[in-house]
């Protein structure tokens, strides 16, 4: 089967080549040779081990190979849908679940200092098996139901409040933006959900700050 081009980023190509998906970092020509081949390397090298790290405690696609002649990480094709084209679909009710469940997502990564730095909808798979809702709190929720967190090219290591503030804040941002019809109750659930991080208290005042900041940037 011929390779397939998903998505053309800025930074790198996402391509499905059967039943999966690879990431293959784009040639800069604007740099020097030798410099581009090391900068697309130590950002390959850097996403594979945030993503293993990831792995241990919520559920993204399964790496297969990291290759980092070709600067290329090769994962499991995920047979869902993206969450922001799907979120919607749902009863309210369902979509305050699935929120709630995210925010108990990025407290797991926040708790161990991954800090994933494109938190939107659209880095979010969603799949479902059947009608049924039911979420339990472990890792990988039931059978019935689970989100799998993509695309950790932005992401870092970090154990400063700050960080982990400013990923919720994109995460609302992306909400009111794709989702503006119910984005402060699905936030609310997602604030909810974090509440399981050991630093959430600390974390949720932090992003009142962070709130803040960009209400006084809109006004000037």
């Amino acid at each position: 089967m011929a390779e397939k081009i998903l998505q053309h980023g800025a930074e790198a190509l996402i391509i499905l080549d059967g039943n999966k998906v690879i990431k293959r970092r784009i040639k800069k020509s604007y740099r020097l040779v030798q410099i581009d081949e090391e900068i697309r390397k130590l950002r390959t090298r850097s996403e594979a081990k945030l993503l293993l790290k990831a792995s241990k405690v919520i559920d993204i696609p399964e790496i297969k190979n990291v290759d980092l002649d070709s600067k290329e990480i090769s994962m499991e094709f995920l047979e869902g849908k993206k969450l922001s084209e799907y979120l919607d679909s749902f009863s309210l009710e369902d979509q305050k679940k699935i929120c709630k469940m995210i925010g108990k997502n990025i407290a797991r990564l926040h708790d161990s200092d991954i800090i994933h730095g494109d938190l939107t909808t659209s880095n979010m798979i969603l799949i479902k098996n059947g009608d049924k809702m039911t979420i339990n709190d472990g890792k990988r929720g039931d059978k019935s139901f689970k989100i799998f967190f993509i695309d950790f090219g932005l992401g870092f290591s970090s154990h400063k409040i700050e960080d982990k503030a400013v990923d919720l804040h994109l995460l609302r941002q992306a909400l009111e933006a794709r989702h503006f019809r119910h984005w402060e109750v699905l936030f609310a659930e997602v604030k909810q959900g974090y509440s399981t991080s050991k630093n959430s208290s600390m974390v949720l005042q932090q992003f009142k700050k962070v709130e803040a900041r960009g209400r006084y940037k809109e006004n000037y």
